[in-house]
């Protein structure tokens, strides 16, 4: 009897066996879940994804090599002193790759739904984090990039002129695109699906990527850039701070500040006498939105005594200093009441005027390079919550346009505060701000130009990476790239 009750379970066991497998595949799809990606869903995990990394970035490499801060304290070594590693740059290389791969996506996702307007975007994003990537390192892969799952697992590495020249057509064809019908759908933590910022973003990155050339006289660059600035119905650009690609950050999961805690930003850290003694010069409205007051012991109290920071690549004793000096204002970046929005900057429109008043002092015409480069200070200020720009603040001596480039180029410094690697990729085109020198600094003062390579690519690419590191002069941090000669 249990023998045959043994074949009859059996039986039904393998029949429901052979049912389950004929069905197999139909009754596995799960409903809730997408298929392919839509290009829309791509994007805001992007944005807050770079934004963040590089507002990070800003502060610990940008700061010191820039002499806007330093580690507090710092008894040797460190980027304020030029003692750039060759593990320094790894983590830009694997965040914009990363963030690139995303942007691919998006450009198969455009394809596949018909959206073109994702097209456009993608290659607006895409001309923003490869820009800091070659800028970052000078020739790098790029057009065989990504592509391992079509079996390129050893990507050449393409030279930055290509680079750059393939980036301003895509800006070109983005900017085209934009201005037919089309939409965008989905969320956008940046522009909130407005086709018209996200072209007037396009358009001011083409600006930046222009101007970088400037020393390239093939690109014709003050030229190309002055026929955008004349044409604003074919090429719109930033016109005010609520149009700029600043990210709003609430702190609130998802979208988290940039540090966990405030202290993490606010403590062990000082800001540097360069950028404060230049904020003090001007009467600048902006020190309390940036920084403390540096303080003293007096007769036993704690006084404070204005804005006062340390030097860059000093000694590495700290008893010289018989002060505390300026710290952040972790309000810039990290409230204690989360929920608080702060600013992430991706690209600013006092950027924008910047370039504007370089181009026109370029052309010799002082009045627009003047009306320009007060446009671009009021931007930089007002920016910030809580910026406003004095009535008499351009009646200052150190503020008034002077019409050199230097200023242009000093003031463009304090506007590119938090902005990734910009004021290192204008200090390495320009010289300008001319920055201060110790005897503590490596490479006999001379700042270093570009990250080496990641290590894993002299590893499993080594024949790309070697024919890479002999053109650009050797995989060197004091080696110049192509933009720079």
């Amino acid at each position: 009897m249990k023998k045959k009750l043994y074949q009859v379970l059996g039986a039904l066991i393998m029949l429901s066996t052979l049912s389950c497998t004929k069905n197999f595949e139909e009754l596995n799809i799960d409903p809730n879940r997408i298929d392919k990606v839509t290009p829309g869903s791509l994007l805001t995990p992007t944005i807050y994804g770079m934004s963040t990394y590089f507002t990070v970035r800003s502060y610990d490499f940008t700061w010191q090599i820039m002499q806007v801060g330093l580690p507090n304290p710092s008894v040797a070594l460190g980027t304020h002193r030029y003692d750039v590693t060759e593990t320094a740059g790894n983590g830009t290389w694997n965040t914009c790759y990363r963030w690139l791969r995303n942007i691919r996506e998006m450009q198969e996702a455009a394809v596949t739904y018909d959206q073109p307007m994702y097209q456009a975007v993608a290659f607006t994003l895409q001309a923003y984090i490869m820009g800091i990537l070659t800028d970052s390192f000078g020739d790098v892969p790029f057009s065989e990039a990504l592509l391992a799952e079509e079996g390129v697992n050893q990507p050449k590495f393409d030279t930055q002129e290509e680079i750059y020249t393939q980036l301003i057509a895509n800006l070109e064809a983005a900017n085209t695109i934009y201005s037919g019908t089309g939409i965008m759908e989905g969320e956008d933590l940046l522009y909130a699906n407005d086709k018209a910022k996200w072209r007037k973003f396009n358009n001011s990155l083409l600006m930046r990527l222009l101007l970088r050339l400037s020393k390239r006289s093939e690109f014709d660059s003050y030229n190309r850039i002055k026929q955008i600035i004349d044409n604003p119905d074919g090429y719109p650009i930033f016109t005010s701070n609520a149009e700029a690609a600043l990210v709003t950050i609430t702190g609130n999961p998802p979208y988290n500040y940039a540090w966990a805690r405030r202290q993490d930003y606010v403590n062990f850290e000082a800001m540097s006498s360069f950028f404060v003694d230049l904020l003090n010069d001007l009467n600048d409205p902006r020190r309390p939105l940036f920084m403390t007051q540096a303080t003293r012991l007096v007769d036993g109290t704690i006084q404070q005594v204005g804005y006062v920071g340390i030097p860059s690549a000093h000694s590495g004793d700290a008893s010289q200093f018989n002060y505390n000096p300026s710290t952040p204002n972790g309000n810039v970046m990290i409230y204690d009441n989360i929920g608080t929005p702060i600013k992430e900057v991706i690209m600013g429109y006092a950027e924008v005027e910047f370039i504007k008043a370089e181009v026109a002092l370029h052309f010799g015409d002082l009045e627009a390079a003047k009306s320009a480069y007060e446009r671009a200070v009021t931007a930089a200020i007002t920016q910030w919550n809580g910026g406003a720009v004095p009535a008499n603040y351009f009646e200052n001596e150190a503020a008034a346009f002077d019409g050199t480039l230097e200023q242009i180029m000093t003031q463009k410094y304090l506007g590119l505060f938090f902005n990734d690697y910009q004021q290192w990729f204008e200090y390495r085109r320009t010289g300008f701000p001319v920055l201060p020198t110790t005897e503590y600094m490596l490479h006999d003062g001379v700042m270093p130009t570009r990250f080496m390579y990641h290590n894993d690519v002299r590893r499993f690419n080594p024949q790309n990476y070697q024919t890479a590191a002999e053109r650009i002069g050797g995989d060197d941090v004091m080696t110049k790239v192509w933009w720079e000669k």
